[in-house]
Formats: C-alpha cells, structure tokens, sequence
C-alpha cells in the first residue's frame, strides 16, 4: 500500500480557492454568509494549526499527566459548545453538560482503547487524544440536541407533566416522556450516520485510513468500532445530561419549577 501523500502550502493554497469559491457564490446569490464563511474558514486554519503544533509537541512528551490535562481541557470546551447551542437555558447548564460529557467520553473511551484496540501504555496520544476527540465532537451534537429538546419540552408542554403530577405520578413518571424524547433527538444524527455509512458515505476515519494506506478491511474495523462507541457516547451522554438537568426543575417534592428556566446561560 502507498504511504500518505504529503500536503505542501501550494495544495493548501488550492482548496482555500475552493473556500474562495463558495464565498463567490455566496456573493452572487445574497446569502449573506459570506463573512460567516471567511471567518470560519479562518478558525479553521487558526485552530487546526495550533492545534497540529501542539500536537507534536505531546506526541513527544508523552507523559500521562499532559495527555489527562488536554483530555479535560478537550471536555471543557466541548462542554462550553454544547451548552451555548442551546436555545433555552438555566443556572448550572455548563456544569451539566461538561459532566455528562466527560462520563460518558472517558467510560466509552476507555473501553475502547484499552479493551478493544488495547492501546499500551494507556495513555498513548496517537490513539486516545483523536479517540477521545472523535466521541466528544460527536456527543457534542448529540447531548446539545438532547438537553434543548429536554428544556423544549418542559417549556411547551408542561401543562402535560404537571397534569401527570396532579394524578400522583412520581417524579420519574412525570419526566420520562421527556427524557424518551429529548434522548431519541439526541441519537438522530449518530443513527442516520450508521444508516449511510458505506452507501451514501464514506465515514472520517475511514476514508482518512485509506488514504494513509491501510488495508481496506482494516479502515472498515476501525470504523465500525468508531461509530459504535460514538452511538454508545452520545446514548449515554443525552441520557446523563437530561437527567442532571431535570434535577434542577423538579425536586424530591415533584413540583415542577419552570420559573427556573431561562433564555440566557
């Protein structure tokens, strides 16, 4: 198999042209995403750069404190974006989102790389830093989209939760329609990427395999393990994050308290 063909400014230079042309377009049908685009596109450089750099440098440390720093840090932003993609909001939003982040990522991830690919010694970045970070983009999604159908829910339709309490039902009875919901939105995306995966699509790390030049067959394993535990991290993560949240709304008295939930974070 041929090794990864190695990317020079000149190339790099070529699909910014592509970026270049997609602000074209922009331009001309008055989207009005043009500077969206060029600002993201720059974040993009800016952040991936800095990113490649320091990955270099941990890549040559290799030391399990630096490695578990990052991992954190990783959660904390990942966190951070989950919860301001929401359109509702309540005090400890952030905390919520960071702790069902890092349980259910570093339980996943744990799993995965010392059970199933048995990455030694257990901090290895080549493995565990883009392990990690593939469950964490993609619970990200998964948990902001499930703790914003939660918040949703309860705004809407509490007349329908309160109703429940009103014939006797406990706190949990009252809030599992809207954990069934908010958990089943937050799993839309995973599933619908499972479904096109190898027909529609050719998934990330797959494709990215192939083009380093491992066996096909190869790149298919890591692919099919990669997207089980994303739908296994996102599962969990949408399920932890909406139960934190419902703590805040409803007690052990089981009386729901919407005068909690807000607009802002």
């Amino acid at each position: 198999m041929s090794s990864l063909i190695e990317l020079g400014p000149l190339q790099l230079v070529v699909a910014t042209l592509l970026v270049v042309a997609a602000g074209v377009i922009s331009l001309v049908l008055r989207l009005g995403i043009g500077r969206r685009l060029a600002v993201a596109a720059v974040r993009t450089v800016i952040q991936l750069g800095l990113l490649g750099l320091i990955l270099e440098r941990v890549f040559a440390l290799r030391h399990p404190v630096v490695i578990v720093g990052i991992l954190v840090l990783m959660t904390i932003f990942a966190a951070r974006e989950a919860a301001s993609r929401t359109t509702k909001g309540y005090r400890g939003i952030m905390l919520d989102a960071w702790l069902a982040m890092a349980v259910s990522c570093f339980a996943v991830g744990g799993v995965v790389t010392q059970m199933v690919v048995g990455v030694e010694p257990w901090y290895e970045p080549q493995y565990v830093i883009p392990l990690i970070g593939m469950i964490l983009g993609n619970s990200l999604t998964g948990i902001a989209l499930g703790l914003d159908r939660f918040l949703d829910h309860l705004s809407t339709r509490h007349a329908e939760i309160e109703l429940r309490l009103a014939y006797g039902a406990s706190r949990r009875e009252a809030l599992a329609a809207p954990l069934q919901d908010a958990v089943r939105t937050g799993m839309v995306p995973i599933i619908n990427a499972m479904a096109a995966a190898g027909i529609v699509s050719l998934p990330g790390m797959m494709t990215g395999q192939i083009l380093a030049g491992a066996p096909p067959l190869q790149a298919v394993a890591y692919q099919i393990v990669v997207m089980f535990m994303i739908a296994a991290a996102v599962a969990g993560g949408a399920m932890l994050v909406v139960l934190l949240a419902g703590r805040h709304f409803m007690g052990a008295d089981a009386v729901l308290r919407l005068d909690r939930l807000g607009t802002t974070k």
